[in-house]
């Protein structure tokens, strides 16, 4: 389902496929402590794990693994995936990470999430799409509500960190809500999702 690649421009990134030349990126998105946190990262890996996996990601056709890039300089601030394909279902999750405080608070996330929301509805022609959040991560929690992510439940104690539970926050977002709201559901008529 995620055969072709696509790079998906808006105002604030550009979305395309990774590639090998994002090794410094990725390598700076793995190592920032915040966003190992965000992301419940505890696993190391190294530069050349690193390039690898970027090497490897366009032949995958079961996933589809977009760099974040700002849209005025291009310099690569994030990656956003979707992936865990289940083609019976029309499924998938959605992941996004940035590099760190650099580019926190810009709207990079909400527009990224937005553009590849839009490209899996519309385009690849998705049903439903989840994710988990931490529910200390309330920015990120945030910008999944604003784009029309519904909270489904909680897995309790789903991460260990610095010695404390933390509980994961299971959201989605079904293809009608999207045609409903289409990222905004601040704005769709009322009685809507």
């Amino acid at each position: 389902m995620f055969r072709d690649k696509p790079t998906l421009a808006g105002e604030r990134v550009v979305l395309r496929p990774v590639r090998p030349e994002d090794t410094d990126g990725l390598w700076e998105l793995v190592r920032d402590p915040e966003t190992r946190r965000l992301t419940g990262s505890q696993a190391e890996i190294s530069y050349e794990a690193a390039r690898i996996w970027y090497s490897s990601r366009g032949a995958q056709q079961d996933r589809l693994d977009l760099a974040i890039c700002d849209a005025s300089d291009g310099s690569y601030v994030g990656e956003i995936v979707l992936n865990d394909l289940d083609a019976g279902n029309v499924s998938c999750n959605l992941r996004i990470a940035l590099v760190g405080p650099r580019a926190y608070g810009r709207g990079f996330g909400t527009e990224a999430t937005r553009l590849t929301l839009a490209h899996a509805f519309e385009t690849v022609g998705m049903h439903r799409i989840g994710l988990e959040v931490f529910a200390f991560n309330a920015r990120a929690h945030h910008v999944y509500e604003k784009v029309g992510f519904v909270r489904e439940g909680v897995l309790r104690d789903a991460l260990r960190w610095d010695g404390a539970w933390h509980d994961a926050i299971v959201m989605s977002v079904l293809s009608p809500d999207w045609s409903a709201h289409r990222g905004h559901p601040d704005l769709a008529p009322a009685g809507r999702p």
